[in-house]
């Protein structure tokens, strides 16, 4: 049996270097989700055979696992996970699995696995650049906000710092009772996965941003590298009775990210369809198409 362990925040280094050197863009396989998210999941990890493995429940029972990161033997550690799969009496499933890894299931594993995608799922990945820029008639809407917000605001952006997260709190707690959080199980654990990651906010290298009209915080945001050129925007709150303040603290955070990340990941919408409408508005450049591999084959 593999022995997966709790995540620690002790481990950063070793689980980002592997999902470094892999090179995946996949905002699940950011250390900061899986560290602030895992009293939901019950994330664990593993390696075996140089290759990093996340173990995570999925709605609250099913067992599911990441697909193998590393220069080891790949194939070998999806057997050892069938293994572990069978005599824990689950189905095994491996989740991240990208269109371009059905082939290899399919020629590793002949006829055992059913491979599917999940819409909800996908990432939105950016262009930085254009985000930053805001240039062009597709995001001349966007522009209009932005203008708008400066000409009626005294503002400025500066960078979110370990003593201004008692202000930032005091904002989301405004922002939760506007928006009725404590009735809504999905905006209950957001506010527990933001205040770990606050909380946390030096040792899980967190870079983030604040924005200011005259002396007051209204709104905030934070992320994460995910590799060399992919950088994660894991949190943004903003006073919504601000005309423009999602969009302005939107532009500001990837005008101030390091030039070295090409691509800004805005993660999922979880088949909300505001949600979905607005990521899409933003034009994404990549819409990461992500899915899981399921065994099919009966244990002989």
């Amino acid at each position: 049996m593999i022995d997966f362990k709790p995540i620690r925040i002790e481990d950063k280094e070793l689980i980002t270097t592997y999902f470094f050197a892999c090179g995946n863009r996949d905002c699940n396989l950011s250390f900061v989700n899986l560290y602030t998210w895992q009293f939901l999941t019950n994330s664990h990890y593993a390696v075996v055979d140089d290759c990093l493995v996340v173990r995570f429940t999925l709605d609250e029972e099913s067992v599911v696992y990441t697909m193998p990161v590393g220069t080891g033997d790949v194939k070998h550690v999806i057997e050892l996970l069938k293994q572990q799969a069978k005599a824990e009496g689950h189905v095994l499933r491996v989740h991240g699995v990208f269109p371009e890894l059905e082939e290899w299931f399919n020629r590793e594993f002949p006829g055992s696995f059913d491979y599917r995608l999940d819409r909800d799922y996908f990432d939105y990945i950016y262009s930085r650049q254009e985000l930053a820029e805001l240039k062009g008639k597709n995001f001349q809407p966007k522009r209009n906000h932005v203008n708008k917000f400066k000409r009626t605001y005294n503002y400025k952006y500066t960078p979110l710092t370990v003593d201004l997260i008692p202000h930032c709190l005091e904002l989301e707690e405004k922002w939760c009772e506007e928006h009725d959080c404590e009735e809504e199980e999905s905006l209950i654990n957001e506010r527990k996965a933001l205040n770990i990651a606050l909380r946390n906010f030096d040792a899980l290298g967190l870079v983030g941003g604040a924005l200011w009209v005259d002396d007051e915080i209204v709104g905030f945001t934070y992320g994460a590298p995910v590799n060399h050129d992919t950088f994660a925007v894991h949190i943004e709150k903003a006073d919504s009775h601000i005309d423009g303040s999602y969009n302005i603290l939107n532009q500001e955070f990837a005008r101030h990210i390091p030039e070295q990340y090409v691509y800004l990941n805005r993660e999922e919408d979880l088949g909300i369809p505001g949600l979905r409408k607005a990521k899409l508005s933003y034009r994404p450049v990549i819409l990461l198409e992500k899915g899981y591999a399921e065994l099919i084959e009966s244990w002989k």
